[in-house]
Protein backbone atom coordinates (compact mmCIF):
# COMPACT_ATOMS: atom_id res chain seq x y z
CA UNK A 1 0.00 0.00 0.00
CA UNK A 2 1.25 3.20 -0.98
CA UNK A 3 1.81 5.88 1.82
CA UNK A 4 0.40 9.18 1.52
CA UNK A 5 1.62 12.28 2.84
CA UNK A 6 -0.42 14.45 5.57
CA UNK A 7 0.35 18.33 6.13
CA UNK A 8 -1.73 19.11 9.30
CA UNK A 9 -3.22 22.31 10.39
CA UNK A 10 -1.71 24.59 8.02
CA UNK A 11 -2.69 27.89 5.96
CA UNK A 12 -4.02 27.12 2.59
CA UNK A 13 -3.33 29.64 -0.61
CA UNK A 14 -5.37 27.84 -2.57
CA UNK A 15 -4.33 29.28 -5.81
CA UNK A 16 -7.17 32.13 -5.21
CA UNK A 17 -7.29 32.97 -1.18
CA UNK A 18 -5.94 32.15 1.89
CA UNK A 19 -8.50 29.46 2.81
CA UNK A 20 -9.74 30.95 6.44
CA UNK A 21 -9.10 28.35 8.60
CA UNK A 22 -6.18 25.48 8.86
CA UNK A 23 -6.36 22.67 7.45
CA UNK A 24 -5.47 18.96 7.11
CA UNK A 25 -4.35 18.65 3.21
CA UNK A 26 -3.65 14.73 2.20
CA UNK A 27 -2.04 13.80 -1.04
CA UNK A 28 -0.49 10.99 -2.57
CA UNK A 29 1.61 10.55 -6.40
CA UNK A 30 -1.54 10.03 -7.57
CA UNK A 31 -2.82 13.87 -6.76
CA UNK A 32 -4.55 15.29 -3.94
CA UNK A 33 -7.23 13.54 -1.91
CA UNK A 34 -8.31 15.93 0.35
CA UNK A 35 -8.43 19.32 2.12
CA UNK A 36 -10.26 19.13 5.78
CA UNK A 37 -10.65 21.11 8.42
CA UNK A 38 -7.70 20.78 10.71
CA UNK A 39 -8.15 17.17 12.87
CA UNK A 40 -11.35 16.03 11.23
CA UNK A 41 -9.31 13.71 8.87
CA UNK A 42 -9.46 10.11 10.47
CA UNK A 43 -8.38 7.15 9.58
CA UNK A 44 -7.37 5.48 5.64
CA UNK A 45 -3.95 4.49 4.43
CA UNK A 46 -0.64 5.26 5.96
CA UNK A 47 0.36 8.63 6.17
CA UNK A 48 3.52 10.56 6.84
CA UNK A 49 2.19 13.63 8.65
CA UNK A 50 4.01 17.14 8.51
CA UNK A 51 3.22 19.72 11.33
CA UNK A 52 2.28 22.99 9.51
CA UNK A 53 1.43 25.05 12.14
CA UNK A 54 3.53 28.62 11.16
CA UNK A 55 3.82 27.53 7.94
CA UNK A 56 1.36 28.06 4.80
CA UNK A 57 0.96 25.39 1.79
CA UNK A 58 0.67 26.73 -2.02
CA UNK A 59 0.08 25.60 -5.26
CA UNK A 60 3.35 24.92 -6.83
CA UNK A 61 4.92 28.24 -8.56
CA UNK A 62 4.29 28.30 -12.20
CA UNK A 63 6.90 30.07 -14.06
CA UNK A 64 5.49 31.64 -17.52
CA UNK A 65 8.95 32.16 -19.53
CA UNK A 66 11.76 29.96 -18.89
CA UNK A 67 14.63 28.78 -21.17
CA UNK A 68 15.20 24.79 -20.97
CA UNK A 69 19.40 23.78 -20.77
CA UNK A 70 18.75 20.29 -19.86
CA UNK A 71 17.82 18.16 -16.84
CA UNK A 72 19.38 20.71 -14.27
CA UNK A 73 16.90 23.35 -15.60
CA UNK A 74 13.90 21.15 -14.59
CA UNK A 75 16.15 20.34 -11.07
CA UNK A 76 16.59 24.00 -10.17
CA UNK A 77 13.14 25.07 -10.74
CA UNK A 78 12.01 22.29 -8.42
CA UNK A 79 14.33 23.16 -5.99
CA UNK A 80 12.77 26.70 -5.32
CA UNK A 81 9.07 25.28 -5.81
CA UNK A 82 8.55 25.84 -9.49
CA UNK A 83 7.12 22.87 -10.38
CA UNK A 84 6.34 23.59 -13.61
CA UNK A 85 8.02 25.69 -16.42
CA UNK A 86 6.75 27.37 -19.73
CA UNK A 87 9.49 27.30 -21.79
CA UNK A 88 9.92 29.94 -24.09
CA UNK A 89 12.54 28.22 -27.25
CA UNK A 90 14.05 24.84 -27.32
CA UNK A 91 15.26 23.06 -30.42
CA UNK A 92 15.72 20.17 -31.75
CA UNK A 93 12.86 18.52 -31.36
CA UNK A 94 14.70 15.45 -29.90
CA UNK A 95 15.89 17.49 -27.10
CA UNK A 96 12.39 18.92 -26.35
CA UNK A 97 11.07 15.03 -26.48
CA UNK A 98 14.02 14.14 -24.30
CA UNK A 99 12.83 16.57 -21.68
CA UNK A 100 9.52 15.76 -21.92
CA UNK A 101 10.16 12.23 -21.40
CA UNK A 102 11.45 12.92 -17.59
CA UNK A 103 9.65 16.27 -16.38
CA UNK A 104 7.22 16.07 -13.94
CA UNK A 105 7.93 13.36 -12.38
CA UNK A 106 11.10 11.91 -9.99
CA UNK A 107 11.05 15.67 -8.50
CA UNK A 108 11.23 17.21 -11.70
CA UNK A 109 9.72 20.38 -12.63
CA UNK A 110 6.87 20.05 -15.43
CA UNK A 111 7.11 21.92 -18.89
CA UNK A 112 5.42 23.19 -21.47
CA UNK A 113 6.99 24.06 -24.95
CA UNK A 114 6.76 26.04 -28.18
CA UNK A 115 9.66 24.02 -29.34
CA UNK A 116 11.23 26.28 -32.43
CA UNK A 117 10.39 30.46 -32.54
CA UNK A 118 9.29 32.28 -35.11
CA UNK A 119 11.85 34.97 -36.41
CA UNK A 120 12.79 37.30 -39.16
CA UNK A 121 15.38 37.73 -40.92
CA UNK A 122 17.66 39.81 -39.82
CA UNK A 123 17.08 40.50 -35.87
CA UNK A 124 18.80 39.60 -32.70
CA UNK A 125 17.74 36.00 -32.74
CA UNK A 126 18.05 35.27 -36.64
CA UNK A 127 21.71 34.84 -35.18
CA UNK A 128 21.51 31.60 -33.26
CA UNK A 129 17.78 30.71 -34.36
CA UNK A 130 17.98 27.80 -36.97
CA UNK A 131 17.24 29.16 -40.79
CA UNK A 132 14.11 27.17 -40.34
CA UNK A 133 12.40 29.54 -37.91
CA UNK A 134 12.65 32.43 -40.58
CA UNK A 135 9.02 33.42 -41.81
CA UNK A 136 8.62 36.09 -44.22
CA UNK A 137 4.90 35.53 -45.35
CA UNK A 138 1.81 34.17 -44.75
CA UNK A 139 2.43 31.02 -46.62
CA UNK A 140 5.49 30.12 -44.66
CA UNK A 141 3.43 31.37 -41.59
CA UNK A 142 1.28 27.91 -42.20
CA UNK A 143 4.30 26.03 -42.94
CA UNK A 144 6.18 26.91 -39.63
CA UNK A 145 3.18 26.45 -37.53
CA UNK A 146 1.87 22.87 -39.18
CA UNK A 147 5.58 21.90 -38.69
CA UNK A 148 5.03 23.37 -35.02
CA UNK A 149 1.38 20.80 -34.41
CA UNK A 150 3.19 17.97 -35.92
CA UNK A 151 6.21 17.90 -33.09
CA UNK A 152 2.93 18.31 -31.11
CA UNK A 153 3.29 21.46 -29.50
CA UNK A 154 1.76 22.68 -26.62
CA UNK A 155 1.50 26.81 -28.03
CA UNK A 156 3.49 29.01 -30.79
CA UNK A 157 6.01 31.46 -29.94
CA UNK A 158 6.94 34.65 -32.36
CA UNK A 159 9.91 37.31 -31.99
CA UNK A 160 8.30 40.36 -32.77
CA UNK A 161 10.82 42.94 -33.65
CA UNK A 162 10.25 47.08 -34.00
CA UNK A 163 9.39 48.00 -37.68
CA UNK A 164 12.81 47.80 -39.94
CA UNK A 165 15.31 45.69 -37.16
CA UNK A 166 14.54 42.51 -39.06
CA UNK A 167 12.05 40.82 -37.24
CA UNK A 168 8.94 39.06 -39.29
CA UNK A 169 7.04 42.62 -40.80
CA UNK A 170 2.75 42.80 -39.33
CA UNK A 171 1.44 40.72 -42.28
CA UNK A 172 3.76 37.50 -41.39
CA UNK A 173 3.47 38.47 -37.82
CA UNK A 174 -0.45 38.55 -38.19
CA UNK A 175 -0.63 34.98 -40.46
CA UNK A 176 1.84 33.33 -37.33
CA UNK A 177 -0.76 34.59 -35.17
CA UNK A 178 -3.98 33.39 -37.26
CA UNK A 179 -2.78 29.93 -38.09
CA UNK A 180 -2.03 29.20 -34.50
CA UNK A 181 -5.45 29.58 -33.95
CA UNK A 182 -6.60 27.56 -36.54
CA UNK A 183 -5.30 25.38 -34.65
CA UNK A 184 -6.45 26.36 -31.54
CA UNK A 185 -3.10 27.52 -29.79
CA UNK A 186 -2.31 30.60 -28.28
CA UNK A 187 0.97 32.75 -29.04
CA UNK A 188 3.48 33.84 -27.09
CA UNK A 189 5.01 37.19 -28.96
CA UNK A 190 8.64 38.11 -27.56
CA UNK A 191 7.94 42.20 -27.04
CA UNK A 192 11.53 43.61 -25.74
CA UNK A 193 10.76 47.13 -27.25
CA UNK A 194 7.93 49.56 -27.64
CA UNK A 195 7.55 48.92 -31.55
CA UNK A 196 7.82 44.97 -31.02
CA UNK A 197 5.45 45.64 -28.44
CA UNK A 198 2.94 47.58 -30.41
CA UNK A 199 3.50 45.02 -33.44
CA UNK A 200 2.67 42.05 -31.96
CA UNK A 201 -0.27 43.95 -30.43
CA UNK A 202 -1.96 44.68 -33.79
CA UNK A 203 -0.87 41.30 -35.11
CA UNK A 204 -3.45 39.83 -32.27
CA UNK A 205 -1.07 37.73 -30.13
CA UNK A 206 -2.45 36.55 -27.21
CA UNK A 207 0.36 36.95 -24.55
CA UNK A 208 3.10 39.58 -24.83
CA UNK A 209 6.35 38.57 -22.76
CA UNK A 210 8.42 41.74 -21.50
CA UNK A 211 7.60 45.00 -20.81
CA UNK A 212 9.74 47.05 -22.91
CA UNK A 213 12.58 49.55 -20.79
CA UNK A 214 11.86 53.31 -20.72
CA UNK A 215 9.02 55.18 -20.76
CA UNK A 216 5.98 53.91 -19.53
CA UNK A 217 2.94 52.26 -21.88
CA UNK A 218 0.77 55.37 -23.54
CA UNK A 219 -2.71 55.30 -22.01
CA UNK A 220 -3.91 53.79 -25.21
CA UNK A 221 -1.91 51.26 -25.50
CA UNK A 222 -2.93 50.12 -22.32
CA UNK A 223 -6.54 49.91 -23.01
CA UNK A 224 -6.46 47.92 -25.95
CA UNK A 225 -4.15 45.69 -23.49
CA UNK A 226 -7.58 45.14 -21.86
CA UNK A 227 -10.15 45.53 -24.47
CA UNK A 228 -8.33 42.60 -26.26
CA UNK A 229 -8.03 40.93 -23.34
CA UNK A 230 -4.31 40.44 -23.66
CA UNK A 231 -2.29 38.59 -21.41
CA UNK A 232 0.88 40.80 -20.08
CA UNK A 233 4.48 38.40 -19.02
CA UNK A 234 6.40 41.41 -18.09
CA UNK A 235 10.17 39.66 -16.83
CA UNK A 236 10.50 42.32 -14.53
CA UNK A 237 13.53 40.47 -13.01
CA UNK A 238 15.24 40.38 -16.54
CA UNK A 239 14.22 43.61 -17.33
CA UNK A 240 15.79 44.63 -14.27
CA UNK A 241 18.58 42.71 -14.88
CA UNK A 242 19.45 44.35 -18.54
CA UNK A 243 18.71 48.51 -17.05
CA UNK A 244 21.50 47.40 -14.80
CA UNK A 245 23.86 45.89 -17.05
CA UNK A 246 23.18 48.86 -19.73
CA UNK A 247 23.74 51.74 -16.54
CA UNK A 248 20.51 52.63 -17.16
CA UNK A 249 18.69 51.67 -13.94
CA UNK A 250 16.28 54.54 -14.71
CA UNK A 251 14.89 52.77 -17.38
CA UNK A 252 13.29 50.09 -15.27
CA UNK A 253 11.42 52.20 -13.76
CA UNK A 254 9.06 53.03 -16.85
CA UNK A 255 8.49 49.08 -17.09
CA UNK A 256 7.10 49.26 -13.52
CA UNK A 257 4.98 51.87 -14.07
CA UNK A 258 3.43 50.08 -17.02
CA UNK A 259 3.06 46.66 -14.73
CA UNK A 260 1.29 49.43 -12.69
CA UNK A 261 -1.02 50.45 -15.64
CA UNK A 262 -2.05 47.64 -17.12
CA UNK A 263 -2.44 45.72 -13.31
CA UNK A 264 -4.95 49.07 -12.76
CA UNK A 265 -6.66 48.38 -16.29
CA UNK A 266 -7.86 45.26 -15.30
CA UNK A 267 -5.07 43.38 -17.87
CA UNK A 268 -3.92 39.81 -16.63
CA UNK A 269 -0.06 40.12 -15.19
CA UNK A 270 1.56 36.99 -14.67
CA UNK A 271 4.44 35.90 -13.34
CA UNK A 272 7.62 34.88 -15.42
CA UNK A 273 11.08 35.27 -15.36
CA UNK A 274 13.01 34.94 -18.73
CA UNK A 275 15.22 32.10 -16.46
CA UNK A 276 18.07 31.52 -18.83
CA UNK A 277 22.03 30.35 -18.66
CA UNK A 278 22.56 31.45 -22.51
CA UNK A 279 26.14 33.14 -22.95
CA UNK A 280 25.75 36.28 -24.51
CA UNK A 281 22.08 37.23 -23.10
CA UNK A 282 21.09 40.77 -22.75
CA UNK A 283 20.89 39.21 -18.97
CA UNK A 284 21.19 35.88 -17.47
CA UNK A 285 18.69 35.15 -14.86
CA UNK A 286 18.86 32.41 -12.20
CA UNK A 287 16.02 29.28 -12.76
CA UNK A 288 13.77 28.88 -10.06
CA UNK A 289 15.37 31.07 -7.05
CA UNK A 290 14.26 34.41 -9.85
CA UNK A 291 10.67 33.65 -9.30
CA UNK A 292 10.73 34.67 -5.64
CA UNK A 293 12.86 38.18 -7.18
CA UNK A 294 9.61 38.56 -9.53
CA UNK A 295 6.79 37.68 -7.18
CA UNK A 296 8.57 40.59 -5.24
CA UNK A 297 8.81 42.92 -7.91
CA UNK A 298 4.98 42.50 -9.05
CA UNK A 299 4.19 43.77 -5.16
CA UNK A 300 6.83 46.75 -5.92
CA UNK A 301 4.52 47.46 -8.88
CA UNK A 302 1.20 47.25 -7.27
CA UNK A 303 -0.09 44.07 -6.75
CA UNK A 304 -1.17 42.88 -3.48
CA UNK A 305 0.91 39.62 -2.35
CA UNK A 306 -2.33 38.13 -2.71
CA UNK A 307 -2.34 38.65 -6.42
CA UNK A 308 0.93 38.06 -7.08
CA UNK A 309 0.63 34.51 -5.71
CA UNK A 310 -2.45 34.24 -7.90
CA UNK A 311 -0.10 34.77 -10.80
CA UNK A 312 2.36 32.54 -10.60
CA UNK A 313 -0.47 29.71 -9.60
CA UNK A 314 -4.13 29.56 -10.09
CA UNK A 315 -4.49 32.36 -12.80
CA UNK A 316 -1.50 31.16 -14.98
CA UNK A 317 -3.14 27.40 -15.20
CA UNK A 318 -6.91 29.40 -15.94
CA UNK A 319 -5.17 31.86 -18.61
CA UNK A 320 -2.54 29.49 -19.89
CA UNK A 321 -4.83 25.93 -20.51
CA UNK A 322 -3.19 23.75 -17.26
CA UNK A 323 -6.67 22.68 -15.69
CA UNK A 324 -4.93 20.28 -13.43
CA UNK A 325 -2.84 22.36 -11.47
CA UNK A 326 -2.79 25.95 -10.10
CA UNK A 327 -4.85 25.54 -7.19
CA UNK A 328 -5.43 22.97 -4.11
CA UNK A 329 -8.04 21.50 -4.32
CA UNK A 330 -9.35 16.92 -4.71
CA UNK A 331 -8.52 15.58 -7.78
CA UNK A 332 -5.59 18.02 -8.89
CA UNK A 333 -1.82 17.42 -9.25
CA UNK A 334 -0.16 17.27 -5.89
CA UNK A 335 2.75 20.28 -6.68
CA UNK A 336 2.44 22.12 -3.37
CA UNK A 337 4.94 23.95 -1.93
CA UNK A 338 5.19 24.61 2.23
CA UNK A 339 6.64 27.42 3.48
CA UNK A 340 7.25 29.24 6.52
CA UNK A 341 5.04 31.92 7.58
CA UNK A 342 1.99 34.08 5.18
CA UNK A 343 3.07 35.41 1.83
CA UNK A 344 -0.62 36.97 1.70
CA UNK A 345 1.05 39.26 3.65
CA UNK A 346 4.71 39.17 3.34
CA UNK A 347 5.19 38.17 -0.40
CA UNK A 348 8.83 37.55 0.72
CA UNK A 349 7.89 34.64 2.94
CA UNK A 350 7.60 32.61 -0.30
CA UNK A 351 11.42 32.19 0.39
CA UNK A 352 11.24 30.46 3.48
CA UNK A 353 10.63 26.58 1.63
CA UNK A 354 10.15 23.47 3.76
CA UNK A 355 9.14 21.59 1.27
CA UNK A 356 8.26 20.84 -2.09
CA UNK A 357 6.30 18.42 -3.71
CA UNK A 358 6.18 17.63 -7.55
CA UNK A 359 3.43 14.54 -8.35
CA UNK A 360 3.06 13.91 -4.84
CA UNK A 361 7.05 13.17 -4.36
CA UNK A 362 9.18 15.47 -2.39
CA UNK A 363 12.21 17.26 -3.88
CA UNK A 364 15.55 16.99 -2.83
CA UNK A 365 16.35 20.74 -2.09
CA UNK A 366 20.36 20.86 -1.54
CA UNK A 367 20.64 22.53 -4.65
CA UNK A 368 18.33 25.16 -3.66
CA UNK A 369 19.52 26.04 -0.52
CA UNK A 370 22.74 26.32 -1.52
CA UNK A 371 21.35 28.85 -4.14
CA UNK A 372 19.66 30.32 -1.28
CA UNK A 373 22.90 30.98 0.50
CA UNK A 374 24.48 32.45 -2.17
CA UNK A 375 21.34 35.25 -3.41
CA UNK A 376 21.66 37.98 -1.66
CA UNK A 377 19.65 40.17 -4.18
CA UNK A 378 16.61 39.86 -1.51
CA UNK A 379 16.76 38.78 2.25
CA UNK A 380 14.79 35.75 2.97
CA UNK A 381 12.41 35.23 5.82
CA UNK A 382 13.50 34.52 8.67
CA UNK A 383 13.01 30.52 9.60
CA UNK A 384 10.26 29.10 11.84
CA UNK A 385 10.88 26.11 14.09
CA UNK A 386 7.82 25.08 13.99
CA UNK A 387 7.59 22.85 11.11
CA UNK A 388 8.97 19.69 10.63
CA UNK A 389 11.25 19.26 7.15
CA UNK A 390 10.30 16.44 4.82
CA UNK A 391 13.01 13.79 4.31
CA UNK A 392 14.94 14.51 1.70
Amino acid sequence: MTSLTRVTGVRVFDGEQLLPDRMDVTFGTGGILAVDPAGSAVGGEPTTDIDGGGATLLPGLIDAHIHLHGRDTLQQLAAFGVTTGLDMATWPVDKVAALRDIAGRDGLADLRSPGLPAIGPAGHHAHFVPAEAVVTSATEAARFVDARIAEAVDYIKIVAEAPGDGGPDLPALTALVDAAHEHTKKVFAHTATPGAFAMALDAGADILTHIPLGPPLDAATVSRMADNNTIAIPTLTLMDGIASARGVAHAFAGSRESVAALHSAGVNVLAGTDANAEPGAPAQVAHGTSMHRELEMLVAAGLTPTEALRAATGRIADLLDLPDRGRIRPGLRSDLLLVGGDPTTAITATRDIRAVFIAGTPVHRALGDAAHRSDSSTPSAEPSSRVVQVPE
